[in-house]
């Protein structure tokens, strides 16, 4: 997966945002020819290529952008956009990238209710730009799928929001786990216990909606350990060690109908994918400056001087963080590192050591109870990935 920062221009004001948006463009973003040439770069991985996400800031606030999804298409390169929820999110401009051939749109949704969500966009009216956008691009029949930034501000509300997502529907509900970087490192930090709570959860609700996570890839050790679990039978929450937060929100979920039958019975559980920062992950700045990750600052070359293939499989950055014995702390001690890893971007932001063990894990290597049935398990995962 390429992430494209195809500017820093956006006009709200979010809480949380990695790349500290401003309003107008910089002179030195990527033009259109540059941009072009970038989207070569990523068909030259292969086929098929690796899906082109174009975010931002807003990526709206370039004129080329329809052009530029209709120039990925014509090549063999899947392009979708993760546009801001504002007065551009209109109708006829989904309509235009859709006709362009965008695959998929990522829309973020972060509170149920629209006091929720514009306190942390900064500006009222994004929550209704939002859910209108939402149902133009389903009316479309594009590819949706929504974004929700974990922090303390939303806890209390994922299952409201969840109930959200079932209603409207989307193709994926990501749950992403909030980094130090940018605006971000003026948020609170949650527990290594909360953190583990919500996982369960966003685990739980998988069945109603298909979930997954961002930057908390600990989701993938969940999985595992609850997959072991249910085959013997063990209460999970228990074993687990889960705590109020985690019987708060299965409560809620419960009141709103996301356990029933009825729900669950049309979904399958989607397995967390095994992506990580610099494994299977790229991200492009609007400058062209190649990072691991967009909340992982530290760069590893330019598109304007090195193809990204190149900088992908050759540099010692991303080489390094593909070295799962590299990791430090419980991370380098644990079982599941090399199906989890723990957040590289948020090792870095909290320690400045991109190796470092993941600050919002608790788990404590060789912990788990069912070892046997688990060391199977990750045998098997282990063989699908060699595969």
């Amino acid at each position: 997966m390429v992430i494209w920062e195809s500017t820093r221009a956006c006009p709200l004001a979010c809480l949380h945002c990695r790349a500290e948006a401003v309003p107008d463009r910089d002179p030195r973003e990527l033009d259109t020819a540059a941009a072009r040439d970038l989207l070569r770069q990523v068909a030259a991985f292969g086929h098929p290529a690796p899906l082109f996400v174009i975010t931002g800031g807003d990526p709206f606030q370039r004129p080329d952008l329809t052009e530029l999804v209709a120039y990925g298409k014509e090549i063999g390169v899947r392009v979708a956009v993760s546009p801001s929820g504002t007065p551009t999110l209109t109708a006829r401009r989904l309509r235009e990238l859709h006709t362009a051939g965008a695959v998929g749109l990522s829309l973020s949704l972060d509170g149920s209710t629209a006091a929720i969500h514009d306190t942390f966009r900064g500006v009222p009216g994004v929550f209704r730009w939002t859910l209108d956008a939402w149902d133009a691009a389903r009316a479309l029949g594009m590819k949706v799928q929504i974004n929700t930034t974990v922090t303390r501000h939303n806890l209390h509300d994922l299952p409201d929001i969840v109930r959200l997502v079932a209603d409207h529907g989307a193709m994926l509900w990501s749950a992403f786990f909030l980094v130090p970087t940018g605006r971000g490192r003026g948020l609170g930090a949650l527990t290594p216990g909360e953190v583990e709570d919500v996982l369960n959860f966003v685990h739980d609700v998988g069945l109603t909606v298909p979930a997954k996570t961002t930057e908390a890839h600990h989701f993938r050790r969940v999985a595992l350990q609850r997959h072991v679990l249910a085959a013997t039978g063990d209460d999970h929450a228990t074993v687990l060690g889960l705590g109020p937060l985690y019987r708060e929100l299965s409560e809620r979920a419960a009141e709103l109908g996301l356990n029933s039958e009825a729900r669950q019975v049309r979904r399958v559980r989607r397995p967390p994918l095994d992506v990580n920062a610099g494994r299977g992950f790229v991200f492009v700045s609007h400058t062209g400056t190649v990072h691991p990750s967009g909340f992982l600052p530290l760069g590893a070359g330019s598109v304007r001087e090195t193809p990204l293939t190149e900088i992908y499989r050759a540099s010692e950055l991303f080489n390094g963080l593909r070295d799962a014995d590299r990791l430090g702390g419980r991370c380098g001690a644990c079982e599941f590192r090399r199906v989890c890893g723990g957040s590289r971007s948020r090792a870095y932001g909290v320690t400045g050591d991109p190796y470092a063990e993941e600050p919002w894990c608790g788990y404590v290597p060789g912990s788990f109870p069912r070892r046997r049935e688990l060391a199977a398990l990750l045998e098997e995962s282990r063989a699908r990935q060699g595969s």
